[in-house]
């Protein structure tokens, strides 16, 4: 497995593969190219098998020390393997490296497979909402400023 970091979007060469997954996961992808390009500070992390991104990992600054984890995903084929929790230990090193001091991320009921690795991994349950969907959020942030 090889993990790529990239500070902008993507080169064509994996955002085809990054898009593709993300509708795997999630439904359609053109919300996601249309604000990918809006977002200050993009980070992505990509995980490559055999030229194939099975996994990613978006997010961006939201003011000076603070970003959000924004979105995510492994396929299926790949998953419990450990892909996930390594793009998130891979985002956090690169956040801490540059000067963040909080990581902030959003999840619904229905990613409970999230929601548990985000709390595994030093995250707080900081509030709830309803989305204009009426459903749910939970919003977590964890401080990279007081971890070791």
């Amino acid at each position: 497995m090889e993990y790529i970091q990239i500070q902008s979007i993507p080169p064509k060469k994996w955002l085809h593969g990054m898009l593709q997954l993300h509708e795997q996961i999630f439904g359609d992808s053109n919300p996601l190219m249309k604000q990918l390009g809006n977002k200050q500070g993009l980070l992505t992390l990509l995980a490559i098998n055999q030229q194939q991104v099975v996994g990613y990992k978006v997010g961006y600054e939201l003011k000076p020390h603070k970003f959000y984890s924004w979105l995510g995903g492994v396929h299926q084929d790949y998953r419990d393997l450990g892909i996930a929790s390594e793009l998130m230990k891979k985002q956090h090193q690169f956040l801490k490296n540059a000067g963040y001091q909080v990581v902030q991320t959003k999840t619904k009921n229905k990613w409970r497979h999230m929601l548990i690795l985000n709390i595994k991994n030093g995250f707080d349950v900081i509030g709830t909402y309803n989305d204009e969907k009426g459903e749910p959020k939970i919003i977590l942030e964890k401080r990279l400023d007081k971890e070791k």
